[in-house]
């Protein structure tokens, strides 16, 4: 039986959460869950609701983040080795976080074997109600069937992977790479290399299949000779740009797979007295702060980090919000990217 509904008096400094408990007959967690979208009966929110526009009731945010925080906790999980990548993420994930009253939990798995992520995902049953997986572990079998068969929605971010059991937020990186190709083409290179990313993320073969496609639409060959294996980090960019500029007959561009190690091409080529892009133009991928943090300035495929991980959390608070229902929806949610033009692309020079 509903408590009956108290008189209360109107204070000239403001409603408070209580008054409004207190008219509608509930408890101020009751109130602050109806007002944040949390689990109440439908007669109860509406009752709260009355209340709240017949005292005209304006929530406190940070009271009220506060209070939707004890109930909805979102961890993120990763071992991305890209600081840069990771700052965007975290921008977008707790801006998110604050305006929609959720409480955000962080775990760092460092370099865990497949029994061990299933072990660290075991351990969050119970304790959180959603959970976002950024590359590299979007794409982890053990610890994604782990969280799955606990019942815990998870959203994949950036996988290019697409799985029948979570949801997932990405762009279409195949299209990404092969515009940037196109990108190297039209100002005049044939001979470009190219630095991948982990060969374990499906994200980073799509990039490859775009830049391939280009050079093959433009009637190019990919030389094998040209091609490194990166892993996202700025060493291993280091790396990949040593051998690539050491060869007899080094390419007049490079195409990083990322950022960081893009940034590495251009330290490369400065170290061996090469002027970028005078004698060597280097394009990057995901324009994160390390974009424009080297001289010049990188030309790079956006990436919408940040929307991303707002996305992600949308699309994990509505399946939260869904729990219990018969029908389980996944989302595939392509976002657009775009080609950001800098000042590390010229036309190549002549030799």
């Amino acid at each position: 039986m509903d408590k009956p509904k108290k008189s209360v008096r109107r204070k000239t400094s403001g409603v408070t959460i209580d008054e409004v408990a207190a008219l509608a007959g509930v408890s101020p967690m009751t109130v602050s869950r109806a007002i944040n979208q949390g689990k109440v009966r439908d007669v109860t929110r509406e009752r709260v609701m009355r209340a709240v526009r017949e005292l005209g009731y304006t929530p406190n945010l940070a009271a009220s983040s506060l209070a939707a925080a004890q109930h909805t906790r979102i961890a993120l999980i990763y071992t991305n080795p890209s600081g840069a990548y990771l700052r965007e993420l975290l921008v977008g994930l707790l801006r998110v976080a604050s305006s929609a009253a959720i409480q955000l939990v962080i775990h760092y798995w460092d370099n865990f074997d497949p029994e061990a992520e299933r072990s660290a995902a075991r351990a969050l049953g119970g304790r959180v109600d959603g959970v976002i997986l950024p590359p590299p572990l979007c794409e982890s079998q053990a610890a994604v069937t782990e969280l799955v068969n606990a019942g815990i929605p998870v959203v994949a971010i950036a996988s290019g992977h697409l799985r029948d059991d979570l949801s997932c937020v990405r762009i279409d990186d195949f299209h990404a790479g092969k515009e940037m190709a196109e990108h190297l083409i039209q100002h005049g290179h044939r001979r470009i290399g190219f630095i991948r990313g982990r060969s374990d993320l499906s994200a980073s073969a799509r990039r490859y299949d775009g830049f391939a496609t280009a050079l093959h639409e433009a009637g190019l060959q990919v030389e094998p000779g040209l091609v490194e294996q990166g892993d996202y980090t700025y060493r291993s960019g280091l790396a990949a740009a040593e051998k690539l500029l050491s060869q007899r007959r080094p390419p007049t561009a490079i195409f990083a797979s990322n950022d960081d190690m893009a940034a590495a091409a251009i330290s490369v080529a400065h170290r061996r007295g090469l002027e970028v892009p005078r004698d060597l133009s280097v394009v990057g991928f995901d324009d994160t702060s390390a974009a424009t943090t080297v001289w010049p300035e990188l030309t790079t495929l956006h990436q919408p980090i940040a929307a991303m991980a707002d996305a992600a959390i949308d699309i994990l608070l509505r399946t939260i919000r869904r729990k219990g229902d018969d029908t389980r929806v996944l989302t595939d949610h392509v976002m657009p990217h775009r080609l950001v033009v800098r000042d590390s692309v010229a036309r190549p020079p002549k030799r």
